[in-house]
């Protein structure tokens, strides 16, 4: 018997993928409900009880959802293809002249690999056959295969983006195809995925998660807008076809998206710290003292309408379930990495792009440091999951949020823990760079500066990282530049700061100065710059010659500087970048290494800690004195000026 998808005729606005693995009992309970489902997807709100949730396994013959019509096959690599059958039962595959046969093991479980394949943008088809069973993929294309991670900002939609409706209208992309994983939370590793149709209660409605899709204008306005956009670029470059595998979650963090045994095994207070006192959470969880506590929460409102004359919704009932608590949170260590990665571990990519961070800025100095020790290791997990210790890997820096840091307000933003996050994206970054991995990739995004933590200008985002992976994965090095300019050498001299770059610099020409610098002397009191190339001598026509690799760093606010930092805020003020038509920026960094808690030094204490809501107010109190001086120091300087100035 051969399973094709039911509805591969006369289907409405999508391009409804095969569901191949699925006994025919299954599919007819979809064809009832699938109209339903499709007409979700306009701007009707379905009710949550309207969904389709297909299982991640089947019985019988079945094949991972990972794997459908409509998608794309990693080139040039393995195809491993798996799912399950009955325990014995012999299993053949076949996709195009490759073919391949296994037994099923006493789990079901079975797995074939075939020899790679040339990227190819015709139509096939992969055939599994069982002992009574034969299931069909159609619509299959081999080119590349990368993988999206990270929260909310790689998630956000392209429909809810600056310019986003532009991208949308134009999105017909045959050659491009997308998955979208359904979110899903606990600590132990599982195989696969369901398919369904997800409530967001964000957004109030559902959103088609777990389904392999054409690019149209109706599928991509669901999609990350980073991910689409970094995809149109590179499919309309390399000519080759283009799988999207979306796996960012909003309101995650760095240890969530890291396996639990390797979390375990790095030997870091904070590490051992965060371990802890989750496993106290999770062991000390009392289901029952929780819905009793629910109960008497409901009750007390059933009481308090009742004294106002009013009447509960009829949606509201009295609670009788138990939950399973910090278990299943979707922040718990190693959470996310279990049940969103380990399903698709062991598929063959052509890389990732990770953009994540704003959940791990909430616990000071100490987040960050634990951010920078558990970074890598995540990296380092990923590609191990897909079998490839040099797998691409580009890095998009943590986004902004807030009040813009300017030349008034310098020293108050620079009371955020965003700008060390940063740094550690960004020393992660240096680290395996410089160390000789060759596939890590990094790109700041702090420079689209807008209030919202959403900021909506994800468009240039997903343009910068796709210049990496077309310079460093598609043989554009010659064409396109990505590298972010690094300093090689700091030298303090002469009541100034010299920092030597690897290539020439300059702040954005819009004939302004150099922003985004500070300095502090030992005091830790950091006052902003207005940077300068290094005068090296005079031209022919008498005019100062200057060395564009070479910053000059000076203040009289700071008499005696020792260190610097650059763009250290939340939505910081910076506008240096690579020379020669280039929009790539300096990344957030800095040359000290004093907590955001104590600096300047206000407290006995120097290591990181958790200030009390007193000592916040005493930190952000002292940082804004420092711009009140410096506002009346160059309030001072003018009043000066213009008083030798003749008539005064």
């Amino acid at each position: 018997m051969t399973t094709q998808h039911p509805f591969a005729a006369g289907r409405s606005f999508f391009a409804a993928p095969a569901v191949p693995h699925f006994p025919t009992s299954c599919l007819l309970v979809i064809a009832c409900l699938l109209p339903v489902t499709l007409q979700a997807q306009g701007d009707r709100k379905l009710p949550r009880e309207d969904v389709i949730n297909v299982p991640a396994v089947a019985d019988g013959l079945c094949i991972s959802n990972l794997f459908q019509s409509n998608m794309v096959l990693q080139r040039d690599k393995p195809l491993v293809i798996w799912g399950w059958a009955e325990a014995g039962e012999t299993v053949q595959v076949e996709f195009g002249e490759r073919s391949g046969s296994t037994t099923a093991a006493r789990d079901r479980s079975w797995t074939i690999t075939l020899p790679p394949v040339k990227a190819d943008g015709r139509p096939r088809s992969l055939v599994v056959r069982g002992k009574t069973e034969q299931l069909k993929l159609e619509n299959i294309l081999v080119g590349d295969l990368w993988l999206l991670g990270g929260q909310s900002n790689m998630e956000f939609p392209l429909e809810r983006i600056e310019n986003g409706p532009l991208e949308i209208v134009s999105a017909n992309y045959p050659g491009i195809r997308i998955l979208t994983l359904p979110a899903a939370d606990g600590p132990q590793p599982v195989k696969s995925f369901p398919r369904l149709q997800e409530w967001s209660g964000w957004f109030g409605r559902h959103f088609r998660k777990g389904d392999w899709d054409e690019c149209t204008p109706r599928v991509a306005r669901e999609l990350s807008a980073i991910g689409f956009v970094f995809a149109r670029r590179v499919h309309m470059a390399s000519g080759v076809p283009l799988g999207l595998i979306d796996a960012s979650r909003g309101g995650t963090t760095v240890e969530t998206w890291t396996p639990d045994k390797v979390l375990r095994q790095i030997d870091t207070p904070e590490v051992s710290s965060l371990i802890k006192g989750w496993d106290n959470r999770v062991a000390e969880w009392d289901p029952k003292a929780d819905l009793e506590k629910r109960i008497a929460g409901y009750q007390q409102k059933v009481q308090r309408f009742k004294k106002e004359g009013k009447t509960l919704p009829a949606n509201e009932k009295e609670p009788d379930d138990l939950r399973p608590g910090p278990a299943m949170d979707q922040n718990r260590p190693g959470n996310c990495f279990a049940s969103m990665i380990a399903p698709i571990a062991g598929l063959n990519l052509k890389g990732v792009i990770f953009h994540q961070g704003y959940n791990n800025c909430f616990q000071g100095t100490e987040g960050a440091i634990l951010y920078r020790q558990v970074f890598p290791e995540m990296i380092s997990s990923w590609r191990k999951a897909f079998n490839d210790p040099d797998l691409p890997f580009g890095i998009l820096s943590l986004c902004t949020e807030g009040t813009a840091q300017t030349m008034e307000n310098y020293c108050e933003m620079m009371a955020n823990v965003g700008p060390f996050v940063r740094e550690a994206q960004y020393q992660t970054f240096l680290e395996l760079y410089n160390g000789g991995d060759a596939n890590i990739g990094f790109t700041s995004t702090y420079d689209f500066r807008r209030r919202w933590y959403h900021p909506q200008q994800k468009i240039p985002a997903g343009e910068r990282i796709a210049r990496w992976a077309l310079a460093t994965q598609y043989s554009f090095q010659n064409s396109l530049r990505w590298k972010p300019p690094m300093v090689k050498k700091q030298t303090v001299e002469n009541n100034r700061i010299l920092l030597e770059m690897d290539e020439p610099v300059q702040g954005v020409d819009d004939g302004g100065p150099i922003l985004g610098f500070s300095i502090a002397g030992e005091n830790r009191e950091f006052h902003p710059v207005l940077a300068e190339h290094l005068v090296i001598g005079k031209d022919n026509r008498g005019r100062d010659r200057k060395d564009q690799r070479i910053l000059v760093l000076q203040t009289e606010m700071v008499p005696n500087p020792v260190h610097f930092r650059y763009a250290w805020g939340r939505s910081p003020l910076g506008n240096l970048q690579a020379a020669r038509h280039s929009d790539i920026p300096f990344a957030t960094q800095r040359s000290d290494r004093w907590p955001l808690e104590n600096t300047p030094r206000l407290f006995d204490q120097d290591s990181p800690k958790k200030l009390e809501r007193g000592d916040k107010r005493k930190l952000v109190d002292a940082l804004k004195k420092f711009d009140r001086q410096r506002e009346l120091r160059r309030a001072k300087d003018l009043l000066t000026e213009l008083e030798k100035k003749p008539g005064n």
